[in-house]
């Protein structure tokens, strides 16, 4: 893929941070977003996220990095935690926009998202699959994108904010 391709990214933003904060580094999103265009061709990278309120300075750096961010209102669970699964949300916009993009790039390691993978290989529509780390990716997605799949572990080098 170059970056001529008019392809579009689907990241499930809460599993990328998670995955690589797993590994013990932070992964930089302003190379992350200039390697998705120059080695994926993603010409539009839309990152789903959980809202919330004080987080209006990321969210703006964000979208001056070169994101489109599409927000899941957030709800406490039992624990307090804040949850705002983006699930749905990506699996729909990925649809939504079929016909303006030549192939997807979905960025997350959820086996939830196997069935997405598994629809646009069928309709020749998947480009890559890119996980956060191996160790912590749902099997049922590695089978899927086969080939098409690579981490973002092994460009550590590359992508590690420094």
């Amino acid at each position: 893929m170059h970056n001529k391709e008019n392809n579009f990214a689907f990241i499930d933003n809460t599993n990328v941070h998670k995955g690589i904060q797993m590994l013990g580094w932070k992964l930089d999103l302003t190379k992350f977003r200039k390697l998705l265009a120059e080695r994926y061709g993603v010409t539009r990278a839309y990152m789903f996220i959980g809202y919330l309120a004080g987080n209006q300075d990321m969210y703006r750096d964000f979208q001056n990095m070169g994101y489109t961010l599409i927000f899941k209102p957030t709800l406490p669970n039992k624990n307090g935690e804040v949850k705002g699964n983006c699930d749905a949300e990506l699996v729909l916009q990925a649809m939504i926009d079929l016909n303006e993009y030549r192939k997807a790039v979905i960025v997350t390691g959820d086996g939830d998202f196997q069935c997405l993978v598994k629809y646009l290989r069928k309709i020749e529509k998947l480009g890559y699959v890119i996980s956060p780390n191996s160790k912590w990716c749902s099997i049922l997605l590695k089978r899927e994108a086969r080939s098409s799949h690579v981490f973002i572990e092994e460009m550590r080098s590359k992508l590690e904010l420094k």
